[in-house]
């Protein structure tokens, strides 16, 4: 997949964010993200786990994928599920970082 071959760029504004258009060509590109477009854009997604260990293993590996890459998602844990939120701060909606640390997120074994 092209994204996981991709590094996040440093954001510190200054750019419009991702189109509808680019948004919905990117979102294909990450099986079982879904786009949010309420008053702000984000990537969404649930991950459900047999149990709290299980959750809280998985969202140790995000964390590690969000630090390599500079990106962090806002992180969600209800007992055995954890819902992620992927949307570029600084723009105050979604950039191709998103899509890539997604596509990184969905590599997660």
């Amino acid at each position: 997949m092209e994204l996981l071959k991709k590094k996040c760029v440093p954001c510190e504004g200054g750019i419009p964010p991702l189109s509808d258009d680019e948004e919905d060509k990117l979102v294909n590109q990450v099986a079982g993200w879904e786009l949010n477009r309420g008053s702000m854009h984000k990537l969404e997604r649930e991950f459900k786990f047999k149990n709290f260990e299980r959750a809280l293993a998985f969202v140790n590996k995000v964390g590690t994928i969000a630090e390599s890459e500079g990106h962090h998602p806002d992180i969600h844990i209800y007992y055995s599920k954890v819902l992620l939120e992927l949307y570029t701060h600084a723009i105050g909606g979604l950039s191709e970082n998103d899509f890539i640390v997604a596509a990184k997120i969905n590599a997660i074994k």
